[in-house]
């Protein structure tokens, strides 16, 4: 039997062997690649995208075509949303509709097309000066995966511990479920956190993350991808029924982070801890580049929810002053989760407040497709995942055929051919704020100075970098507000008068006056702020 070594005694392997001790100790910069600086990212799943062939099914082709709704590499464009980095869901060959279970880690899905047809797509996304990063699944493989098999039937295979294996059920894990599942083939169990269709990989054998070394070089110098997301990286090694955020874990991220910094020192890693901020933070210095912001991403909808700012903040101040913006993502929710118009109730305007809110917090932003338009989707998974609406055409725009998952109810009236109409739309709305976050650095990336608002349901802050300086007031409420003042402590702003221009067309906001302190006191911006609305302005000196 192979067990699991100790995360003590793989931590300190990692640490001590031969060729690994100092990548493994390096401690990188704490700025990622420099084409993160502004930039917004949009996640795709390919199968729901747009398909080409029309046998129902998303592809790689499919996701070509529709490029330039995504960028179209003109700045001054307004037609495309102006992302300029894709997120693909997992597109390695995979028994299961989602990827996330893969047979072969040096080929693409066929059902999404072939290995020139990622090259393809590659060259086009980066003519427009999209990046692409792929998605990159490592805790574990499919139980169909060749290796898995052979070491499934044979004990003497050579890949027998490359997975984990028990003569009797292992302990339950933390929150008391078995993660342990029982061999088809002789009285043995195997390990398999997620379920007993993904076996999880033996950190604690490092022919394993040799292996994923092998295959990251592949994608990136090979295949030409921009980077990876790397999924469920909190679960690479366990201690007993410690199934998450052990140090062994951290020990391998260290070493497979400085081999992808070694091969391509551009290249652009994010991983999924969902966990509290508190638990995501030791994934810094020298691990991955960045990692999702779960504690933001909640604090943002919930503010939505209830229509008051108290706790949308603090998550995000925490981040800022532990990290570079670039070094971490806000996003409001994923694949895995009800869509956030779902979420709100199918309320499109506070679906469109919370877009207001992610796209102008520091941070890489990630958004969800469909997300810009307000699709809908609740559990189950592939109710989350359902096809893009483009139009009211036959299959959504989406497929000539029978798409592979039913459309959403309301897919015949949230397509993004109805939203390109609509100046007021959602789609709109992010078109703004994506380009407006690329071109003005202040909103981009720079820092977030948080104002006291004189009624709950306003959050107000200023986003500054150098002498470009960006207003930002949200009213979460259901109804108009007036006279809602703000102020700032000392220092915020340069003595004088200011003036604010609206950044998304409209009335500008009244003039400024700091003190001799650099603060700002009751100030009203607005005599009337609309409900469930944002406004964006640009501060002047005179």
């Amino acid at each position: 039997m192979a067990f699991r070594r100790t995360a003590t005694a793989v931590l300190l392997a990692l640490f001590i062997a031969p060729g690994g001790s100092a990548a493994s100790q390096q401690v990188t910069s704490q700025e990622s690649p420099a084409w993160t600086r502004g930039t917004t990212c949009y996640e795709v799943f390919v199968r729901s995208f747009y398909d080409s062939n029309g046998d129902g099914i998303g592809d790689l082709p499919g996701l070509i075509a529709k490029l330039d709704y995504i960028n179209d590499g003109s700045p001054r464009s307004r037609r495309s949303l102006g992302a300029r980095c894709i997120w693909l869901m997992p597109i390695a060959e995979s028994p299961s509709y989602h990827g996330y279970d893969v047979t072969d880690y040096y080929r693409v899905e066929r059902d999404y097309g072939t290995n020139d047809d990622f090259k393809r797509l590659i060259s086009e996304a980066h003519r427009r000066g999209i990046k692409v990063l792929v998605d990159m699944v490592i805790n574990h493989a499919s139980s169909d995966h060749p290796f898995f098999q052979a070491a499934l039937r044979d004990t003497a295979s050579p890949y027998r511990n490359w997975f984990l294996w028990s003569p009797r059920r292992g302990p339950n894990n933390r929150w008391g479920a078995n993660n342990w599942h029982r061999s088809p083939v002789r009285d043995e169990y195997y390990y398999g956190f997620f379920w007993s269709g993904m076996p999880d990989l033996n950190y604690g054998n490092p022919a394993v993350l040799e292996e994923m070394k092998k295959v990251a070089t592949f994608w990136l110098k090979e295949m030409g991808a921009d980077g990876f997301r790397l999924d469920a990286i909190r679960h690479f090694m366990e201690d007993g029924a410690q199934s998450e955020n052990v140090p062994a874990t951290h020990a391998i991220l260290r070493e497979y982070a400085a081999h992808v910094r070694r091969i391509a020192p551009d290249a652009f890693t994010i991983g999924e801890v969902w966990d509290s901020t508190g638990a995501l933070l030791p994934y810094y210095p020298d691990q991955l580049d960045a990692h999702f912001a779960f504690e933001v991403a909640d604090s943002i909808v919930s503010a939505v929810r209830t229509g008051s700012a108290r706790g949308l903040l603090p998550p995000v101040l925490r981040l800022q002053r532990e990290l570079p913006a670039s070094r971490w993502s806000p996003f409001l929710r994923n694949h895995d989760q009800p869509r956030t118009r779902t979420e709100l109730g199918g309320d499109m305007a506070r679906a469109r407040v919370a877009s207001f809110l992610l796209l102008t917090l520091p941070g890489v932003p990630f958004v969800y497709y469909g997300e810009e338009i307000g699709m809908t989707g609740a559990k189950p998974d592939e109710r989350l995942r359902t096809p893009m609406p483009w139009s009211r055409a036959r299959g959504a725009g989406f497929t000539q055929g029978t798409p592979w998952q039913r459309m959403q109810d309301d897919s015949l009236t949230i397509t993004v051919e109805a939203q390109d109409r609509d100046q007021r739309s959602l789609l709109n709305l992010h078109r703004q704020l994506i380009h407006l976050r690329s071109s003005h650095s202040a909103l981009g990336s720079g820092q977030l100075m948080p104002l006291t608002a004189s009624h709950d349901a306003v959050v107000a802050y200023l986003r500054r970098d150098g002498d470009q300086i960006v207003l930002v007031i949200v009213n979460l409420g259901a109804t108009p507000l007036r006279d809602v003042s703000l102020a700032s402590t000392a220092g915020a702003l340069l003595a004088g008068s200011w003036r604010g221009r609206s950044m998304l067309g409209g009335v500008g906001a009244a003039p400024l006056t700091v003190d001799s302190a650099g603060t700002m006191s009751g100030y009203v911006p607005l005599r009337t702020l609309a409900p469930l609305e944002g406004f964006v302005f640009e501060l002047k000196r005179n």
